[in-house]
């Protein structure tokens, strides 16, 4: 799953080679789209004719949009043109921390441009006409990545890309849906993680956008500024959609990003048979579960979707529980070599269990237990396994957590940091009536129903984290550069995240590159007694360790 950079940088040089360009932007008629000029009515709060865009006293951005395609793309990208900035800005800039070269960002623009070349041919006119319209406020700053429209249609591949790209985007989900006995009302709640982490800043400025289509159905979905893909949202006739990656082939070429699958789900579907008619429609260039609730059809379903097959898996009518991770579960899948792979070398089957577990100790599920399991830190038989462990539930990297209650059309966002902070409420029903009709400074969400934030939240271990995380990359970096680090300040740095496998396992890279093998030894021999995070993992901590003896000896 790991595309290295000398792999971007071959592929470059192919497209180098190739000299093919840019093609044509569409021509999109926009004689008859007048959008009016933004006004800000107050701090934080614009409207663009009947479009606005609020933040509200949690700090997440309300954006209520409606028309047709252009005119939802043109309000969008003058609603919220700064934060586009931001967010793109915050994009490139990870690109080139992890690119530092002039000569391979080149390449690598080289490899996105080919990659990306037949993109727009999978991705629906609706679609690529919301997204031109967006581009039509975005930085030309940013124009040596690509061009405007055409950078805009490829950030839509970015979670997609992420799978290919592992170092430029973690993506290791959990999501469940109970409903029946599993929970307290009888009716079905659905949660998840969406740990998709580029850096911090991402994150920042998190929107929530209630779309009134002009075809369609009304929507609602957790996203960035400039993204109209749904990674989480729910429609108005209770069905939600929720993504987990699968494991994938490396591609050599983009279909359709598989938020815009999942866009188009929430946009058109009413029940479970009509979202798979979808899916089946669309082909993707990696491998993703979509978990879809549907308030009709009082249960929810898998539609496991790879660049060569579909598979659906539903649980038994008895079950009343569906979990999801980051391996598939349907027939279609059983015998499939990749996904073998992930089950066998990643953390994908713990979590799985873990959230099982965690399931079973809490048969009446309320929101406020749902959101006890996704901020759950602990691993198997709640034992400490590090802060910021892949195994956990919560690995405090996620852009969002959100709660369903589709029966009810609630549906409840978390407030940064990750799904730390309040889970602010949302009734479908009475927000869009409220944004048709709204007046100034409308609050639109359900106070009574806000869930409290973690007291995590104000903790010396998180605390602790941040700070960790921080000398984390420092003394890395000072190992590749063989810079001398006080023993003092690496024993501190391991009382940071002492139950952390990573905390030693840094920490034994360093003495070894510093040629003192017994140090190094003995911080292995330590981190391989801590719940390691994958296979591969152990597996190297092992190869360390049998180095350092021979060193030694």
């Amino acid at each position: 799953m790991i595309f290295s950079l000398r792999n971007i940088i071959f592929l470059g040089c192919a497209f180098l080679i190739s000299c093919a360009g840019y093609k044509e932007v569409p021509n999109f008629d926009t004689s008859n789209i007048s959008i009016p000029t933004r006004t800000e009515i107050s701090n934080n709060t614009y409207e663009v004719g009947a479009s606005k865009l609020e933040k509200n006293e949690l700090g997440i951005w309300e954006m209520y949009v409606e028309g047709n395609p252009l005119e939802r793309g043109f309000s969008i990208g003058e609603l919220t043109e700064e934060l586009i900035y931001k967010q793109e800005k915050t994009f490139v800039s990870k690109i080139e921390e992890l690119v530092p070269k002039k000569s391979q960002q080149k390449l690598v623009r080289g490899f996105l441009k080919y990659f990306n070349r037949n993109l727009d041919e999978h991705v629906t006119e609706e679609y690529q006409a919301e997204i031109y319209g967006i581009s039509q406020f975005t930085s030309e700053e940013f124009d040596f990545v690509a061009p405007t429209y055409w950078r805009t249609l490829y950030f839509h591949a970015a979670h997609d890309i992420g799978h290919a790209l592992q170092d430029l985007a973690m993506v290791g989900c959990t999501s469940f849906a109970a409903w029946g006995n599993h929970t307290a009302d009888g009716k079905m709640i659905l949660g998840r993680n969406f740990d998709f982490y580029i850096n911090d800043e991402f994150a920042e400025n998190k929107i929530i956008a209630f779309v009134n289509p002009e075809k369609g159905y009304k929507h609602a979905l957790v996203t960035w500024p400039g993204f109209i893909g749904a990674v989480s949202g729910m429609n108005e006739k209770g069905l939600t959609v929720t993504i987990n990656a699968g494991k994938s082939s490396i591609p050599f070429t983009a279909k359709t990003p598989i938020s815009l699958v999942t866009r188009e789900i929430l946009q058109y579907a009413t029940n479970i048979d009509e979202a798979i008619a979808i899916a089946k429609k669309r082909e993707v260039f990696v491998s993703e579960a979509i978990m879809v609730g549907s308030a009709v059809d009082k249960t929810a379903v898998l539609i496991e979707v790879s660049p060569k097959k579909l598979g659906v898996y539903q649980v038994e009518s008895s079950a009343e529980l569906l979990v999801c991770s980051n391996h598939f579960q349907s027939e279609t899948y059983q015998t499939d070599k990749k996904n073998l792979k992930t089950i066998e070398e990643s953390h994908s089957l713990y979590r799985f269990e873990r959230m099982n577990e965690l399931i079973a100790e809490n048969l009446k599920i309320t929101p406020q237990i749902a959101a006890d399991f996704l901020r759950n830190k602990n691993g198997l038989n709640d034992l400490e396994i590090g802060f910021g462990n892949e195994k956990a539930i919560n690995q405090l990297l996620a852009h969002h957590a959100v709660i369903f209650q589709p029966e009810d059309l609630l549906m409840l966002v978390s407030t940064n940091p990750f799904q730390l902070g309040a889970f602010v409420a949302y009734d479908l029903d009475e927000v869009f009536s409220a944004m048709e009709n709204s007046t100034q400074n409308e609050i639109f969400f359900e106070e009574e129903l806000t869930i409290s934030e973690d007291e995590f939240l104000h903790s010396k271990e998180l605390k602790n984290y941040f700070e960790f995380k921080s000398k984390l990359e420092a003394i890395q970096l000072k190992t590749e550069e063989n810079e001398s680090i006080p023993d003092e300040e690496l024993d501190a740095f391991i009382e940071l995240n002492p139950e952390y496998w990573l905390s030693y396992f840094t920490v034994g890279e360093y003495y070894f590159y510093q040629n003192d093998y017994q140090n190094a030894l003995k911080n292995y021999q330590i981190s391989l007694q801590k719940e390691i995070t994958t296979l591969p993992d152990k597996e190297l901590i092992l190869k360390r360790i049998k180095m350092a003896k021979r060193k030694i000896n």
